[in-house]
C-alpha cells in the first residue's frame, strides 16, 4: 500500500490512525495536540508538517472539527496543498458542509488531485473497533484508491454520489441520530418522573418497535450519569448548525431540527459542550427536574 498521511489525532482520529498502523500501514501524522502526536508516534508513526505530508503521502486523511479548519490545513501558507502532485487522494472524514466540500474538490482538481468528502458514523467505540461507516462523496478512481483503507478502519464504505454527497449524507445521519437522542430524553424523563425504573422500561421496550441503537448506545450511560465523550455534544451543536444552514439554504424546512438547535444552544450556554451527546437528557431533566439513573 501507499504511504498515507493521517491529519487530526482527536477522539477520533487518534485510534483511527492506530488501526492504520496496526494494518503495518506507513503513516505520517500531524495535530496541534503534541501529546496525541506523541502517543501515535509511540505505536510506529512519523511525525511530520502539512507539507512534508503533501509531498510524500500518496493518500492523506483529515479529521477535524470543521470546514474552515479542512480548508486552512489544504489551502492556506504552508498547507498540505502547496507539496501536493497530480495523482494523490485526499480524504475529508471530517463533518463539514457540502458547499465546503464542493469547495476544498474544486481546489484540488486545479492540480490534478483527487478529494472525496467522506465523514463517518460509529463514533469512538467504531473508531476504536475499526467499525466505522464511511459515507462519501467523489469520483468513483479516488474512492476505489481509498478502499484498501476504508477497510481497515471501518465495516462499510459507500459512494454516495458526486463531490458533498458524503457531506450530506453526514448531516441526514445527524439528524436522525441527533433527534432521535432528544425523544429518548423526553420519554425516559417522562417515564422516570412517573415512578418507573428507568433500567426496567428500557429493558421492556429494547426489544419493540422503539428499539434502535441510539437507544442501546445512550441509555445504559445516561442511568450510569456518564457523559465522558465518545460524541461530544460540541460536535453535534456544529453538525445540526449544519444542517439548519444547509436546509435553508436549500428551502427545506426543518421544524424538528430546529427545535433541536435551540436545545443544543441551552446546553451550550449551561456549560455541557464536552459531554457526550447523551447528555442532551440533561436539557429535559431541568425541565422535569428529575435525573434518570439507576434506582438505588
Amino acid at each position: 500500500m501507499s504511504r498515507v498521511g493521517f491529519i487530526g489525532l482527536g477522539i477520533m482520529g487518534k485510534p483511527m490512525a492506530k488501526n492504520l498502523l496496526k494494518a503495518g500501514i506507513d503513516l505520517m501524522v500531524c495535530d496541534l495536540n503534541e501529546q496525541a502526536v506523541k502517543e501515535v508516534v509511540e505505536c510506529g508513526a512519523q511525525a511530520s508538517s502539512y507539507r512534508e505530508i503533501g509531498e510524500k503521502c500518496d493518500i492523506v486523511f483529515l479529521i477535524l472539527p470543521n470546514g474552515d479548519i479542512s480548508k486552512s490545513v489544504l489551502f492556506d501558507e504552508g498547507g498540505v496543498a502547496q507539496t501536493l502532485t497530480a495523482g494523490k487522494v485526499i480524504c475529508d472524514m471530517s463533518s463539514v458542509t457540502p458547499v465546503e466540500s464542493k469547495e476544498c474538490f474544486a481546489g484540488l482538481e486545479k492540480i490534478g488531485v483527487g478529494f472525496v468528502d467522506s465523514p463517518v458514523s460509529g463514533g469512538e467505540p467504531g473508531a476504536v473497533n475499526g467499525t466505522l461507516a464511511f459515507m462519501a462523496g467523489g469520483r468513483q478512481e479516488d474512492f476505489d484508491k481509498l478502499m484498501p483503507y476504508y477497510n481497515i478502519m471501518g465495516s462499510s464504505a459507500v459512494l454516495i454520489g458526486d463531490s458533498g454527497s458524503g457531506s450530506v449524507t453526514k448531516l441526514a445521519n445527524q439528524i436522525i441520530v441527533n433527534n432521535t437522542i432528544a425523544i429518548v430524553s423526553e420519554a425516559f424523563v417522562m417515564a422516570t418522573k412517573a415512578g418507573a425504573d428507568p433500567v426496567k422500561v428500557y429493558e421492556a421496550i429494547r426489544g419493540g418497535l422503539a428499539g434502535s441503537a441510539v437507544l442501546d448506545a445512550k441509555i445504559p450511560m445516561i442511568v450510569e450519569r456518564n457523559f465522558v465523550p465518545g460524541g461530544k455534544i460540541s460536535i453535534n451543536h456544529k453538525d445540526i448548525k449544519n444542517v439548519v444552514n444547509t436546509a435553508h439554504a436549500i428551502d427545506v424546512p426543518i421544524p424538528y431540527s430546529a427545535q433541536l438547535y435551540e436545545i443544543l444552544q441551552t446546553l451550550k450556554i449551561h456549560g455541557h459542550m464536552n459531554d457526550d451527546h447523551g447528555g442532551i437528557v440533561q436539557y429535559f431533566e431541568a425541565l422535569a427536574d428529575i435525573q434518570v439513573k439507576k434506582k438505588d
